[in-house]
């Protein structure tokens, strides 16, 4: 097809650059946590991404970072500029922090095990296998060409290393092996890098410590035993090794050319020689403490520990899910709770001592504890099971989520943290929808059952239930919310309830197969349904009994959507094909082909390549877009498509992931882990970190139960639109991966000319033409300058500006008050704003129904929290106050006070404005 044609039939298509915005439902997953400098922030590694949780604004934030598989170790740096992202393979990214982007990339050709910063940000050491790699950490000052460069290699373990920390100074650091032994080393030159080897535990050491501006330390074994080491040196004694002379260094050191390992006789000879002539350092004191086991089980051991040097707080994680805080040196037992049953992957202290996060890989659990006060700052947990459905609330605010594991989960989209979670089922779910009113929300699984909860007091208020048992596989609910609709995968039928009484009204029956997919129309009472029986029902509830339509498909249908003005249908077939249908006419009025557009890999499981296997895939789920001239379409692969409705053809095609550890992602296996016998991922390997999974039984796709672990596959089961068009949502075996529309990251101006710079709008605002500023701000269209303007236009001429406004600016300026309503301080000013152009260009707004006026006004919606809905109320008490007083002042008989609900109403209001802190630009 010609790109002029293309260019031609797409002219009049809306912005179509959504870019990924955030991932919800998944908090942690495997890996260390990192606190910020601040302290008040909290990095999690969330698959082969990093999720930062901010715990004073309380917001949640995934980077557009990807890394090759999922992630191992994360280290940040002092700075909190730039952190190191290693995953499981050994590679690493160096990343950084503000602008979000991978700076360097370096391959580390081994599993690391941990890495860590030193304190003064010059080194990064790296933990990899049985030896241990320095760095030397990027700078201001330094401009190399290879950011990371290798300081020297340290060797001496007899097995995998696996902890590290560095003393005050950054010129030691101690390593901790599986071989039950802790060395010291050395980063300067020196005549003795390796400082001393330290013995006495009987199993791997999981943590050591050094203690602040000392080089004593503390060394934990996964036993439950703790030794603390003390030297009879102060580190300030210590000469300065950085400035000895380099012809002492050891012969068994690596320089920076090589990796070449020494002969393992002579390194042991020269670690003994070393140590022997090293003066400076000897162990005065061994102390032993037990844990009592009897506390936190029997069979609980030691997986995590973090000492914070300055507070010289001890806190321990067990695989119980118990964690201890102890006060050192004493080791007095502060307390010890139980987070969960799980155990405790992680755990570690903000940079003031006050807050403990520790992280719960079994369930996918993150918690922020405040141990002063004993209370938590940030409890959040994901799906245990991949994600099937979700649904947005009508004002786009709010995303409710169905998963296998039987839970439904309410998501806010501004913040990114769940507020509330129903596990009242007890299967898997299937379907979610929202009420109109966005205070319902109705779920149906494959318990049998139909739920409904109330947002309001956070409880299950209606169920609904069939004559005879059934799996629900899909659910539907009509524009006014009052009929409820589920289909049944085993009995072929369509049950139908009333909400307000909760009885079955009636049961549709015509299916000679499994229901796929139901959905009801927005402006009619038109019900369609789409089976594995190649037909397409359109059912009339309300006027006769039985199907009003049924329509033949060519294969299996899977997915049934409507448009959003209810005169067209849109039907997922088994063959990779879209068909379009009239309601009216019951008519096909257009099909799409999308065999070669969703491209699918190959399992390791699989005998057959992934292109034999893409012809078993197609489209699972469809949505319209806001305005119905786009539709979403995925499946069981990586990508989710995007067609234009009226041409057939793909605009785009969005990759939700590029992470290896998934199944099915590659479209070509690794000749390498190619044997004989088969792939070597179908050994179902016992390792303790990773295995790989066993040969599953022929059609099991959520990993095999009697394997001990399983790969999850990739998977999109459903997309959604957002109600104000700007974003959308897909629930996929990493999680719910949020699509917006950022026009920050691009130039487009509007209506611009040669003479509108910066400088013009600058000089124009210098001369208090307010109009004319803010009109030429937004044919400049950069945010920063409309911001500018607008806060720096008086409040008292805000009248004179907003009726000098065109429609166009109008609209424009609604959606810039609109998204400084979530980020700026000055929430009255911008409140003020809005109020005075709804008030003036209300009624031409309100006359105007496009679709892009539809979809600013619920965005303008969404961005009114409860606050302002708050200070709206107690305005609107002031005014007739006023109007109260004028009118006893003129002699007219005193208007009656509000009624006990208003009174209350405004109280309620009041007592909410009260916890919100308003900042105004002018006093």
């Amino acid at each position: 097809m010609p790109i002029a044609y293309f260019l031609e039939c797409t002219k009049d298509i809306k912005d179509l650059s959504f870019s990924f915005s955030n991932l919800l439902g998944a908090v942690y997953r495997k890996g260390n946590i990192c606190f910020t400098g601040d302290g008040d922030s909290v990095i999690s590694p969330v698959g082969n991404r990093i999720t930062k949780f901010d715990l004073r604004k309380n917001k949640s934030e995934t980077f557009p970072i990807e890394a090759r598989l999922n992630l191992k170790c994360v280290a940040l740096s002092p700075d909190g500029l730039t952190a190191i992202l290693i995953d499981h393979a050994g590679d690493a990214l160096l990343c950084s922090l503000t602008s979000k982007t991978v700076l360097h990339h370096l391959m580390l050709k081994g599993r690391v095990h941990a890495v860590k910063y030193s304190p003064d940000g010059k080194y990064i050491a790296v933990v990899k296998g049985r030896v241990v790699q320095v760095y030397l950490a990027p700078r201001s000052g330094r401009h190399n060409f290879n950011p990371l460069q290798l300081h020297r290699t340290y060797y001496g373990a007899y097995d995998d290393n696996t902890c590290v920390d560095w003393t005050s100074d950054s010129r030691f650091f101690a390593v901790g092996s599986k071989d039950m032994m802790t060395r010291v080393f050395a980063v300067g030159y020196t005549d003795c890098f390796l400082i001393q080897t330290f013995t006495g535990h009987k199993d791997r050491v999981v943590a050591v410590f050094f203690e602040e501006n000392s080089l004593n330390f503390y060394s934990m074994s996964r036993r439950c035993d703790l030794v603390a080491w003390e030297c009879n040196t102060n580190i300030e004694d210590v000469k300065d090794i950085d400035a000895a002379p380099k012809k002492n260094i050891s012969t068994f050191i690596q320089p920076m050319e090589t990796d070449d390992k020494p002969d393992e006789e002579n390194m042991e000879q020269a670690q003994t020689e070393q140590s022997q002539k090293n003066k400076n350092f000897k162990i005065t004191k061994r102390k032993f403490w037990f844990y009592n086991n009897s506390e936190v089980g029997m069979t609980a051991e030691n997986t995590c520990a973090d000492y914070h040097k300055k507070n010289r707080i001890l806190v321990t994680g067990f695989s119980s899910g118990v964690f201890q805080i102890h006060e050192m040196p004493d080791f007095n037992l502060i307390h010890t709770l139980s987070i969960s049953d799980q155990k405790i992957a992680a755990v570690t202290f903000n940079p003031s001592g006050d807050w403990i996060a520790f992280g719960c890989s079994g369930l996918g659990q993150l918690l922020v504890w405040e141990w002063q006060s004993e209370c938590y700052v940030l409890k959040q947990q994901g799906h245990y099971n991949s994600m099937s459905c979700l649904d947005f609330s009508p004002d786009g605010q709010h995303i409710a989520t169905g998963a296998e594991d039987g839970k439904v989960k309410l998501w806010n989209t501004s913040s990114g943290f769940c507020f509330v979670t129903f596990t009242e089922h007890t299967a898997g779910v299937t379907g979610v929808k929202f009420k109109h009113t966005g205070k319902v929300v109705v779920s149906s699984s494959l318990d049998g059952t139909v739920r409904a909860f109330d947002l309001n007091r956070y409880r299950n208020f209606r169920t609904f239930t069939s004559p005879r048992q059934a799996q629900f596989s899909s659910l539907a609910m009509d524009a006014s919310g009052e009929i409820i609709c589920a289909s049944a995968q085993d009995t072929f039928e369509v049950f139908v309830w009333s909400m307000q009484t909760g009885r079955l009204l009636e049961v549709l029956s015509g299916h000679e197969g499994p229901v796929a997919s139901i959905t009801f129309s927005p402006t009619d009472a038109v019900l369609a349904s789409v089976s594995w029986d190649k037909t397409l029902k359109i059912w009339d509830i309300f006027q006769r009994k039985g199907s009003r339509e049924t329509l033949t498909l060519t294969t299996d249908g899977l997915a049934v959507s409507f448009r959003p003005d209810g005169k067209q249908l849109a039907v997922a077939s088994l063959d990779f094909q879209v068909t379009f249908w009239d309601i009216k006419s019951a008519s096909q009025v257009g099909s799409i082909e999308g065999r070669r557009d969703l491209s699918s890999g190959r399992r390791d499981t699989d005998f057959i390549t992934a292109k034999r296997s893409a012809t078993a895939k197609s489209f699972t789920t469809l949505c319209y877009s806001a305005d119905g001239e786009c539709i979403l379409a995925a499946g069981r692969a990586q990508y989710v498509c995007i067609y234009h409705v009226k041409e057939q053809l793909l605009l785009k095609k969005f990759e939700i992931t590029c992470n290896l550890s998934l199944d099915a992602m590659k479209e070509y296996l690794n000749r390498r882990k190619m044997t004989d016998f088969g792939s070597k991922a179908l050994i179902d390997q016992e390792t303790e970190e990773e295995r790989g999974r066993a040969i599953s039984l022929p059609g099991v796709k959520s990993g095999e139960m009697s394997s001990r672990t399983f790969k999850p596959e990739v998977n999109v089961p459903c997309v959604r639109f957002s109600p104000t068009g700007r974003q959308w949502a897909a629930t996929t075996t990493e999680g719910l991966f949020l699509f917006s529309l950022d026009s920050s990251l691009t130039f487009d101006p509007y209506d611009l000319t040669l003479n509108i710079t910066p400088e013009l709008v600058i000089e124009t605002l210098a001369k208090e033409d307010w109009s004319l500023a803010l009109i030429l701000s937004h044919r400049l269209n950069e945010k920063k300058f409309i911001q500018q303007v607008v806060e720096s236009i008086p409040p008292d001429q805000i009248d004179v500006v907003v009726l000098s406004l065109s429609e166009v600016y109008v609209e424009k300026m609604l959606q810039f008050a609109a998204s400084q309503l979530t980020d700026s301080p000055h929430l009255e000013f911008y409140l003020q704003w809005m109020e005075k152009l709804l008030m003036l260009h209300g009624p031409n707004l309100k006359m105007q129904t496009s679709s892009s006026h539809q979809a600013m006004l619920t965005t303008l919606q969404k961005a009114l929290p409860v606050e302002n809905r708050a200070w709206a109320g107690s305005k609107r008490r002031e005014r007739k106050r006023t109007l109260e007083k004028d009118e006893a002042d003129e002699g007219i008989a005193e208007i009656g006070s509000d009624s006990e609900d208003e009174q209350k109403q405004d109280s309620d209001n009041e007592s909410e404005m009260s916890d919100t802190i308003i900042t105004p630009l002018y006093k």
